[in-house]
């Protein structure tokens, strides 16, 4: 039966295809479904392309605009309506709201939504959290067959805020493929990026954008070489052009730090890099259920993150890792400062993120448990 099964991945940009939807598409293809996707045009749509991935380059913006909106709602829904899908399954905030309701008005059988992360979160202002449940609630309600939530927490919100029925909401966490991540350090790659033996290389993976709390980082690692002044930075991503904002460059030349902080951009075998770094750092301001810090427990490593919704789910705090608060720069220089001063520790911590990540946030049990559900809605629904 899966043979015939038509599938769509929609989400707004091709970095998220690229990034963390390859996985699911994969073992989708190798169970015998066709899989599209849509997606605005950026730097990976032509290697996805000569990889064998269908793509449909639809712009979509990840912020709300009326007018673009409108237009990619109206795009999306001709694709849809022209392939005749059976599944469409939505990612990231603005595509997964427009794309359901394209999907729904081109009367498309089983519409599944995945919330890496929900937009509204807990620093966020009463009235605009309010503003995007309402939001959630709305296309819950008449515009989604299933909801996936990767991070625990969003699970229990979307039941409390009646977002959608209890019985249409499922957990299915996040996870790594564990053992690329189980390597030695690529001494080499160290090296050449102009590191020394002696250096103490705190590392961060993520987009350069202000909400991932990369200014603090920065602010905090001039507070950290005042201790350690051997410690150095790895910054592993870059700004994405669909990105609302950057962060402020200037901080690094107004505290000298040109010669503490080394960026990569992005770079597709993040686990050579994660090999030479003694400990991550994420100090997001809002998260879902981040790859990067379960990346960096794969990979053995310290975690030093944010104490908000998903970053809690995968540190344990005092045993994976030290969880601090959010926008500060004080709290993550101690932080940072107290996991490598102390080798021992550091050591413990990281094994201890390597066991949990293997037990708990393996994406084998991740593609499983999303296929199965898949298979559920099919005998239901087609």
């Amino acid at each position: 039966m899966t043979q015939k099964i038509k599938i769509l991945q929609l989400c707004a940009v091709d970095t998220t295809v690229w990034c963390l939807l390859t996985p699911l598409i994969d073992e989708l293809i190798k169970n015998g479904y066709n899989v599209h996707v849509a997606c605005s045009p950026e730097k990976y749509t032509e290697k996805l392309k000569k990889q064998g991935y269908k793509i449909k380059s639809i712009k979509i913006k990840r912020n709300f605009s009326p007018i673009s909106n409108l237009k990619s709602l109206w795009q999306i829904y001709k694709f849809i309506k022209k392939e005749k899908f059976d599944i469409v399954h939505v990612h990231t905030p603005i595509a997964a709201f427009i794309g359901r309701i394209a999907a729904k008005l081109a009367h498309t059988p089983i519409i599944i939504y995945t919330a890496h992360g929900f937009y509204f979160h807990e620093n966020m202002s009463f009235l605009q959290k309010k503003l995007y449940i309402g939001l959630e609630k709305f296309c819950g309600r008449y515009f989604t067959d299933m909801l996936f939530t990767q991070s625990y927490e969003d699970k229990i919100t979307a039941i409390n805020e009646k977002i959608i029925s209890k019985d249409k909401v499922v957990w299915i966490s996040n996870g790594v493929n564990i053992e690329k991540f189980n390597i030695p350090p690529d001494k080499n790659l160290k090296y050449s990026l102009g590191f020394k033996d002696t250096d103490k290389i705190i590392g961060f993976t993520g987009r350069l954008t202000k909400e991932k709390g990369i200014e603090e980082l920065i602010i905090a690692i001039k507070k950290v070489i005042k201790t350690i002044p051997q410690a150095k930075l790895l910054v592993i991503g870059d700004t994405l052009t669909s990105d609302r904002e950057g962060f402020n460059k200037n901080l690094i030349q107004e505290n000298n730090l040109e010669n503490k902080i080394f960026f990569t951009g992005f770079y597709e075998d993040v686990f050579r890099l994660l090999s030479i770094i003694n400990i991550f750092v994420l100090p997001s301001y809002r998260e879902g259920m981040p790859k990067s810090i379960l990346e960096a427990m794969a990979a053995g490593k310290p975690v030093i993150a944010t104490n908000i919704r998903g970053c809690r789910e995968e540190v344990v705090d005092g045993v994976t890792g030290l969880l601090v608060p959010v926008k500060n720069p004080e709290a993550l220089a101690q932080a940072i400062i107290k996991i490598l001063s102390n080798p021992e520790m550091a050591k413990k911590m990281g094994e201890a993120g390597k066991k949990r990540a293997r037990e708990k946030f393996d994406e084998k049990m991740v593609l499983e448990k999303e296929l199965k559900i898949y298979q559920k809605l099919i005998e239901e629904k087609l």
